[in-house]
């Protein structure tokens, strides 16, 4: 899984050398910032259901033609699967807070997903919707210290942007 740490090794690896001061101040950073990821990665872990849902109301309330009969959201079983995905999106958030790269958004949420949502006929601006209202609602320090929510918005904003 892609970090900070093994893409620093990989980078200097490929180019047949040992790992250079700015790949070690890279990790380093990268070290200095877990203690905030880590704060950021509890917080969603133990809030996820009620992030995920209040993301899931934000883009139905944004794009409520969805509900209309044939579209993505039309039917209990959509709903239940459009909430799924959104809850997906954060907990892969989770992971790249734990892990302090972009590695599970990556393999696991980004790799092939236009090509789905294409296939399948599925809009992605309500996801954007969603994780963009997640990231919105956060606050420093109510929810997250600074450095936390820096750290979280963060990711989401790269998960917004493969969507975008």
């Amino acid at each position: 899984m892609k970090s900070v740490l093994t893409t620093a090794i990989a980078s200097a690896d490929a180019a047949g050398r040992f790992p250079s001061t700015s790949d070690l101040e890279s990790v380093q950073g990268s070290i200095q910032r877990s203690a905030a990821r880590l704060e950021a990665a509890e917080k969603l872990g133990n809030n996820l259901d009620a992030v995920a849902k209040e993301a899931y109301d934000a883009c139905i309330k944004k794009y409520p033609y969805l509900n209309e009969s044939g579209q993505a959201n039309s039917t209990d079983t959509f709903k239940a699967k459009c909430h799924r995905d959104i809850k997906h999106y954060l907990r892969l958030v989770q992971y790249c807070l734990v892990v302090g790269g972009t590695g599970p958004l990556d393999e696991w949420g980004i790799a092939g997903q236009r090509e789905v949502y294409r296939a399948l006929g599925l809009p992605t601006a309500p996801y954007v919707e969603a994780l963009s209202f997640a990231r919105n609602r956060g606050c420093a320090p109510r929810d997250l210290s600074a450095q936390a929510l820096t750290e979280y918005n963060a990711l989401l904003d790269y998960a917004i942007n493969s969507l975008s």
